[in-house]
């Protein structure tokens, strides 16, 4: 039976999808999806991890609904499915008419749409979700999957009621698809989405094509001029990002004023001059585009050469997203930090309120509210939405049976603690004498052995390139730290361990110290 469906969905993705072959792990998720079970899929950017869904559904009685955040992407995803004819597609937002959601909901009744792409929003409306459940979906696909994490980089209150969501939709099938999620971020998804015993499949996370680098400046000044020596746009398409509007603007005149075409990308653009920004560098004009982390989920360009951070992001998982979008062609492409430790605290400072946004959510933690809900309790208390959402994506994340508001603030206490820490591997990674690609690995749980030689450190021979210990404990081993608690052990590097801790978050480690003193042990010793 396995052999046959295996068969029969290479046969498929060669015909309609033209692939000559799966990808790694493509596969492997496909079939747990068609053997009925719940599955997490965790694949860099540009993997093809829209493929997974669209050959599964494809095989399965019933639409598969497809939970995406972004209208833009949705609208993609069913013109490209259209040209492929993979079965009707349709969407649901806050964008169409009437007539347009009357019309979408015929198609999805009439059995003419096999896919259909709505927000998480839209899951919390209950004419929605009753006329959804009443099609029968199949598959219940929820893309970015690691919105629904308060450890994620992108967390979104939003998306904490697709779990409820699900089940009133009968409780199809459910698949996450991440391109980036470090082990805690895993855990945490496959609980709040309530996936049973789920298939978790982790591939293709090294980008061997991508050159990492890093380049210390001590000022504003030395900054740019590293930027303009690596010459973004010149010879393939580029993009710069940085940490503010005002920089956007700033260094995409800079770039332009010295002969490199470079247009700014922000939230603060109206929404006609970012779709024209985006368009054009999809085109190919201009060849660079300097953006906040705006400009980010959605863009699926091969052929983009360059991504310099000419600030830092505020994790490894979003520099490891964000480096993604270079070389998805396969071709030689480069990673470019511009790294200056002052940036950190810069990074900080923006960091208190992430995740959570003006434009983003429209639902409460508790996945019973919705947009008319949180409207009207901002009417009342007199507060900006914004500011409700906020403050319900707290209360979501509350230990159940703890007091409410000491609860909700325990909960934000315990995710800025882990941000920071998270921040400090960020700063480890920049700072770091060995393997960059081996210490980015690492991170997200994934075993190499260096040297990688297409990172700075490699390249320059490096002294401490291969200075990496085995340590008393294998990588992935739990451990116990007398004060810390129970962790995961990740890497060595010199006389230093790094251990994710269920409770602390990232901690880098004096081994002698741990170990001398019996700080630390493996778990249940």
């Amino acid at each position: 039976m396995a052999g046959r469906r295996s068969t029969r969905v290479r046969e498929i993705a060669r015909e309609v999808l033209g692939y000559d072959r799966l990808r790694p792990g493509q596969e492997e998720a496909i079939r747990a999806v068609l053997g009925g079970r719940d599955t997490l899929a965790v694949l860099s950017t540009g993997s093809g991890k829209s493929a997974i869904y669209q050959l599964a559904g494809v095989q399965i009685e019933g639409p598969t609904v497809v939970v995406s955040p972004l209208i833009a992407l949705q609208q993609d995803q069913v013109r490209a499915i259209e040209e492929q004819e993979l079965g009707g597609a349709v969407a649901l937002n806050a964008s169409m008419s009437d007539g347009q959601r009357e019309a979408a909901f015929a198609a999805i009744e009439a059995g003419h749409a096999e896919f259909v792409f709505l927000a998480p929003e839209q899951l919390a409306k209950p004419d929605v979700v009753e006329r959804l459940a009443a099609a029968g979906p199949s598959l219940f696909v929820v893309d970015e999957a690691h919105c629904i994490s308060q450890w994620g980089h992108d967390f979104r209150p939003d998306y904490l009621g697709l779990a409820r969501a699900a089940e009133d939709l009968g409780r199809p099938v459910i698949l996450a698809l991440t391109a980036t999620a470090a082990p805690p971020v895993r855990q945490e998804i496959a609980a709040r989405l309530g996936m049973e015993d789920p298939a978790v499949v982790v591939r293709d996370f090294d980008r061997p094509n991508i050159a990492l680098d890093v380049r210390n400046v001590a000022d504003d000044d030395a900054k740019l001029t590293a930027l303009l020596d690596a010459r973004p746009g010149a010879e393939g398409a580029a993009i710069v990002y940085v940490a503010t509007r005002r920089a956007a603007e700033s260094v995409a005149a800079a770039l332009t004023g010295a002969g490199l075409p470079a247009a700014a990308y922000h939230a603060g653009m109206a929404a006609g001059e970012r779709t024209r920004v985006q368009e054009g560098f999809m085109a190919g004009e201009p060849p660079c585009v300097v953006a906040t982390i705006a400009f980010g989920m959605g863009i699926d360009k091969p052929d983009v050469r360059l991504v310099a951070h000419y600030d830092i992001s505020d994790s490894l998982d979003a520099y490891f997203q964000e480096i993604g979008r270079a070389g998805r062609d396969g071709e030689a492409a480069r990673a470019l930090l511009l790294y200056r430790p002052e940036d950190l605290a810069l990074r900080r400072f923006f960091g208190g309120g992430e995740g959570v946004g003006p434009g983003e959510g429209g639902q409460g933690a508790g996945g019973g509210g919705g947009e008319r809900d949180t409207a009207a309790l901002a009417e009342r208390l007199e507060w900006p939405e914004a500011r409700v959402k906020r403050a319900l994506a707290l209360l979501g994340v509350a230990e159940e049976g703890e007091d409410t508001v000491a609860g909700a603030l325990e909960a934000q206490e315990r995710r800025q603690g882990y941000l920071r820490t998270r921040m400090e591997m960020l700063r480890g990674y920049a700072e770091t004498r060995g393997c960059r690609r081996e210490f980015l690995l690492s991170y997200f749980g994934e075993p190499f052995a260096g040297p990688c030689d297409n990172c700075d450190n490699c390249r320059e021979g490096t002294p401490a390139a291969l200075e990496v210990c085995e340590g008393p404990f294998a990588p992935g081993t739990a451990v116990q730290h007398a004060t810390l608690g129970r962790g995961q052990v990740l890497r060595y590097e010199g006389n230093r361990v790094s251990v994710l801790f269920e409770e602390a978050g990232y901690r880098t480690l004096d081994l002698e110290i741990v170990i001398g003193e019996g700080l630390l042990v493996a778990a249940g010793e």
